[in-house]
Order: C-alpha cells, then sequence, then structure tokens
C-alpha cells in the first residue's frame, strides 16, 4: 500500500468499526427490552452487525450469480452446490482454511458428489508473492489438469513462508511435467491475465478479502470454522431440493 493511501484506509476501517458500533448500540437497546434469552439476542446482534457493515462496504447481502469462469474444479458436476473460493497463496487464513476446513469439506461433501468446488484467485497488493504462486498454479494445471493443480495448491500453502519464483520452481520439480515449459510459463507470467479476471469478478461481486467464498451464490467471509460451512451447505442443499 502507498503512503497516501494508508490514511484514507484507516480512516475507512474506524468508520466501519464505529459503524458496526452504532448498529450494536442502536439494535442492543431495541432488543434488551423484548428478550430475556442472552444467546439469542447476542445472536440476533452479532447478524445486524453483519447485514450492517456489508451494506456499508458494498458486501452483497443476497445471492450473487457467480461465475465459475474455466477456473479449477473438484466435484461432479451435477452437484447441487457450488461453492467458489476466491483465495490468495500469502493470506494465512487461506492457509488456515486450506489446511484446517477445506479437507473435511471435501471428505463430507465434494467426495460424496454434494459439492462443487471451484477455486478462484484474489492476490491482494499487499502480498507480492500471490500473484507469482497463482501463476505458478496455473502453470501446472496446464500440464497436469485440475488434479494436479489442487495438489500444488495444498503444496504452496505448506510453504508459504517462501513463494519466491525459484522456490515455486523447486516445489514444481516434485511432479511429473516438462520442467523447461512450466519455467517459461512462470518467467513469462503466463496467466496474469486470467488471474486478473478472477480479481475483477471477486471485486465485482462485494469480495474484499480473503478467503471468501460462495455457496450456490451466497457470500461467506473469512476462514469460519466447519460448522458455519456445515450450516450454510445444508441449507444450500435443503433450498436445492
Amino acid at each position: 500500500m502507498k503512503k497516501k493511501d494508508k490514511p484514507l484506509a484507516l480512516a475507512l476501517a474506524l468508520s466501519i468499526v464505529a459503524l458496526a458500533l452504532g448498529a450494536y448500540a442502536t439494535y442492543g437497546v431495541i432488543s434488551m427490552s423484548g428478550s430475556n434469552d442472552d444467546e439469542t439476542f447476542q445472536a440476533d446482534v452479532f447478524e445486524a452487525i453483519d447485514a450492517y457493515v456489508a451494506e456499508k462496504t458494498g458486501q452483497p447481502t443476497g445471492p450473487v450469480d457467480v461465475s465459475v469462469d474455466d477456473d479449477p474444479a473438484k466435484g461432479s458436476e451435477k452437484a447441487p452446490v457450488i461453492i467458489v473460493e476466491f483465495t490468495d497463496y500469502q493470506c494465512p487464513f487461506c492457509k488456515r482454511y486450506a489446511t484446517e476446513t477445506l479437507p473435511q469439506i471435501v471428505k463430507d461433501y465434494v467426495d460424496t458428489g454434494k459439492v462443487r468446488y471451484v477455486l478462484r484467485d484474489f492476490p491482494l497488493g499487499s502480498h507480492t508473492g500471490a500473484g507469482p504462486a497463482a501463476n505458478a498454479a496455473e502453470c501446472l494445471r496446464e500440464q497436469g489438469g485440475d488434479d494436479m493443480y489442487f495438489q500444488f495448491h495444498d503444496v504452496l500453502f505448506e510453504n508459504q513462508a517462501d513463494l519466491s519464483v525459484e522456490k515455486l520452481k523447486e516445489y514444481a520439480s516434485d511432479f511429473d511435467i516438462d520442467s523447461a515449459q512450466f519455467a517459461d510459463c512462470v518467467d513469462n507470467n503466463k496467466f496474469a491475465e486470467e488471474i486478473g479476471k478472477d480479481f475483477s469478478d471477486g471485486n465485482s461481486y462485494g469480495v474484499r478479502g480473503t478467503p471468501a467464498f460462495f455457496v450456490n451464490g451466497e457470500l461467506l467471509a473469512g476462514a469460519q470454522p466447519y460448522e458455519n460451512f456445515k450450516a450454510a451447505i445444508d441449507k444450500a442443499l435443503e433450498v436445492a431440493k
């Protein structure tokens, strides 16, 4: 981020916090007079805050028609639920999700034919290694398809601390590919336009950070626990019946 952008970003962040607290205070006064159930009250308050912040930051509050484009995917094409993730390979929250939560989603929903999982790129400007890593993953996919892409996806998150171009080539050397072709693809940033399209699409859908997910078009933002994804997927499965 440029220096001149920092005051603007800070002001925006403080404004969002102030708005959220304002919504909390306003909603709290109203709700406390009508409910004695603390847990229900807290859930209602945080739901109100989420909706209020989403409105002020431009995040969607309803279903979005999210394109899967021609991005890597796993799971049945006939699955009733589609999850589209926007990720950043240098994002620590994306790593936590990829290592702790995604495997359980794949086991329970993707491998059972209930969910088709699509991955799109959203490299943040502050993460200088995220774009090259995303490009390298696409370079590997070009030779090995979606299965190899997702294998490399796991390798990249496991080695998030070093995503230099030299290391990207080293990680890829463990795969059965044409190394010279891969190196040329990486050095020439072959898939920069494709990655830029993902980022642009994500912005248009209301993605403001990573990771971000759309479960049949419904936004689920952040590296949330598995239980939250389960609730969202089960709801989408019920609606799809």
